[in-house]
């Protein structure tokens, strides 16, 4: 059923016209079981996002530095966003189908990647409360939002522009966070 729905989702021009009904067709199940099994079209695209985005978690677990432990946390969270920013543009079928979907700030796949973030930070600027560390991740995810990266390659700037600037604000926005 995954492997159904990504392949749609990959294929469609809006990411909004794959229906459920579209995805049990393609998977050859009932719609009733793709209900069943994922509850929600935002649950068929959680689980789809949660079995693409397991080598990235495997990779911020036990990876090497500067994504995995050893590096310094200020360092590691830009290796982090840099890590999603490349993610979100292999997999941008299934992050525009799931960016435009109501409640993303509320899916297991935003939470783990903001409570992540958001320790990093706590990390990297130690005395820096978890009102700022938490909002401090909230804007710096923002910044990765797929329509945003395609806008911004669209209108000419290139991926390592892209990625530069990323660095550049992440790393402003620990500093913010450690002067508090």
């Amino acid at each position: 059923m995954l492997a159904a729905a990504d392949a749609l989702f990959a294929d469609a021009d809006a990411p909004r016209a794959v229906t459920m009904d579209a995805v049990a067709a393609a998977a050859g199940v009932g719609k009733g079981t793709l209900f069943r099994a994922f509850g929600s079209r935002d649950g068929l695209l959680d689980a789809l996002w949660v079995a693409k985005l397991a080598a990235l978690r495997e990779a911020v677990a036990r990876g090497e530095p500067p994504l995995g432990p050893g590096a310094p946390s200020g360092e590691r969270a830009v290796a982090f966003l840099d890590a999603l920013l490349t993610f979100k543009l292999e997999n941008r079928h299934l992050i525009r189908a799931r960016e435009v979907a109501p409640r993303l700030l509320q899916s297991e796949n935003y939470k783990w990647m903001h409570g992540r973030l958001q320790n990093l930070i706590e990390d990297a600027a130690p005395g820096a409360t978890p009102d700022r560390t938490g909002y401090a991740a909230h804007v710096l995810l923002a910044a990765l939002h797929i329509d945003l990266i395609e806008e911004l390659l669209a209108n000419g700037l290139s991926l390592p522009a892209i990625r530069r600037a990323q660095a550049a604000h992440a790393r402003a926005v620990i500093d913010d966070a450690r002067r508090g």
